[in-house]
């Protein structure tokens, strides 16, 4: 590589994984968007298989972006216990999704759960509020891990 383009500055692969201090524009997030969106709609012939396809990637991109989370805040250390993975969804995820802590996080006392990796439901109650559902073995597990 020629020098004088690259001096004084690492490569890319020599560079930490801290995060970076710059934040993506909201008009080049739009773009990203409305072009996936687009992609999408071309190559599909019902709404349900435009949100099956639009789903497929959020997932993609959203797995993705939690082990480079996990990866940054963690060391690669994944949490095992239920309590400590909401904690850091609601510090670490929505921190570097939506640039503030999550107001609030609550615990539910009650038998329907259902199965793991968990139902994500969002409702609308004094703004919106995400509800995970696990299966009974998941807590049953989490309470083992309580007991060690």
């Amino acid at each position: 590589m020629d020098t004088r383009f690259t001096r004084g500055k690492s490569s890319i692969l020599e560079r930490p994984l801290t995060r970076p201090k710059t934040e993506v524009s909201v008009s080049a997030f739009a773009l990203l968007f409305s072009e996936m969106v687009q992609y999408c709609q071309s190559r599909v012939y019902s709404v349900s298989e435009l949100q099956t396809r639009l789903a497929d990637m959020g997932q993609s991109v959203g797995a993705s972006m939690l082990d480079v989370l996990v990866l940054r805040e963690k060391n690669g250390k994944r949490e095992t216990k239920v309590l400590n993975m909401l904690l850091f969804i609601k510090v670490n995820v929505w921190k570097s999704l939506f640039g503030k802590e999550a107001d609030k996080l609550e615990q539910a006392n009650d038998d329907d759960k259902t199965g793991f990796p968990a139902k994500v439901t969002a409702h609308w109650h004094k703004g919106t509020t995400l509800m995970i559902k696990f299966n009974e073995s998941v807590i049953t597990r989490d309470k083992a891990l309580d007991g060690r």
